[in-house]
């Protein structure tokens, strides 16, 4: 791997960091929000689901002209949006302001994703990308290791408004970075086609693909086979496994280390040894503690930090490859439309897990969470459809086109 390639992979796991970790931070800011508002679980579900159900809205709309532009104007065009709604968020003094700027960041920040696997994608060819993805990835683990649990010490300790605050001022940061340091992503556009595709034409393009549908239903799957649990793991953690605010925050840590020394070797296995395998395996072992987290009684708590943290390092051994091969359904002009429809029903799916998951959850008068294990059977199921829905995905290597890159 150049300099060249390590520096854009750097800005794109700065990028990662900072928007997964707006996003993973509004969950466990359920035990704060919740009193401080005087909301309901349905509304707090209401509050997270909204910014994934704008970005999927924002996503869909992106995918009939993304690919008429450099994809470093559209990822900033998204990422300056999305800062502004996260300070926004920070300075929010009622629950409907809140909202409001939710949604504001759901509706930029849903052309993120999207940009970034479509220039990592772009960059490196097929039998180097999982590796590429495995350090993207690393940026989620870096979130659940660092910045989880210092935006809940924050917020415990100054202002539930203070994590969004920092998120904000971070993003600055890595604009200017962005800004300065990647250069024009544009390669795609040689060939004039997606210059001349109609938007009835790009919804065509994968409709009428079995293998681009199968491969939006794999991560649509994913997405929702995940987040079903997540919504309500740091409210069950306190009220039902007996979590104090400290030992809650090693979960996420925990968590974090456990991916984020997996990832890398994760990508290189599925570079090694093929994608569709190394995601089989992760898929079924990663369902044992899917079933032991939701079915947790009041145990020690060390325990729970090892089911947890082998579930992280398990799930992201499913991300990865299976990213590897939605990324190369499509030829690179029509990549970014693609990936912001990928990026569409993963916020989509995501946003529907919070739904369920409210819906389903219920606050018993002791204030346990009821109902968490049959989160925990649904997203069995969901997860186990994957391993057949994925194989069903077949393709060929592509080359990248970024040889500016190289």
């Amino acid at each position: 791997m150049t300099w060249k390639e390590r520096v854009l992979l750097l800005l794109m796991a700065a990028i990662n960091f900072t928007h997964i970790l707006d996003f993973m931070v509004m969950m466990p800011l359920g035990n704060f929000l919740m009193p401080y508002f005087h909301i309901s679980p349905k509304q707090f579900s209401v509050l997270v689901a909204s910014y994934s159900i704008c970005a999927a809205i924002s996503g869909f709309s992106a995918a009939f002209f993304v690919d008429r532009f450099d994809r470093k104007k559209v990822l900033l065009f998204g990422y300056i949006g999305f800062i502004i709604g996260t300070i926004c968020c920070g300075i929010a003094p009622s629950y409907y302001l809140l909202l409001t700027s939710r949604i504001v960041a759901g509706l930029f920040g849903g052309l993120i994703g999207a940009q970034v696997l479509s220039i990592v994608a772009d960059t490196f060819p097929y039998e180097r990308r999982a590796s590429a993805m495995g350090i993207l990835f690393s940026a989620f683990a870096l979130a659940s290791i660092i910045g989880v649990p210092f935006s809940l010490f924050i917020a415990g300790n100054i202002s539930w408004h203070a994590p969004f605050i920092l998120i904000g001022g971070l993003g600055i940061i890595v604009t200017l970075a962005v800004t300065k340091f990647l250069p024009p992503m544009k390669n795609h556009l040689l060939s004039g086609d997606s210059l001349r595709e109609t938007p009835l034409q790009v919804i065509k393009n994968i409709t009428e693909s079995r293998t681009k549908m199968y491969a939006l239903l794999l991560s649509g799957c994913l997405m929702l086979g995940h987040f079903l649990i997540i919504p309500f793991l740091n409210p069950y953690m306190e009220m039902n496994v007996g979590f104090s605010d400290n030992q809650r925050n090693l979960v996420y840590m925990v968590g974090g280390v456990s991916s984020f020394i997996a990832a890398p070797i994760i990508g290189r296995l599925a570079d090694k040894f093929g994608k569709h395998i190394v995601f089989t395996i992760f898929t079924i072992l990663s369902l044992i503690p899917i079933f032991l987290i939701t079915n947790m009684p009041a145990i020690k708590y060390y325990y729970v930090l090892m089911v947890t943290g082998v579930w992280f390092a398990l799930s992201t051994g499913r991300g990865i490859p299976a990213q590897a091969i939605i990324s190369n359904v499509v030829p690179p002009e029509q990549r970014g439309s693609f990936m912001s429809f990928n990026s569409c029903i993963q916020q989509l799916f995501t946003g529907l897990a919070s739904l369920i998951a409210g819906l389903v959850v219920l606050v018993g008068t002791d204030g346990k969470i009821l109902h968490y294990s049959w989160l925990g059977y649904l997203s069995i199921a969901i997860v186990c459809s994957c391993i057949f829905i994925a194989h069903a995905i077949q393709v060929k290597p592509q080359a990248p086109v970024e040889a500016v890159i190289s």
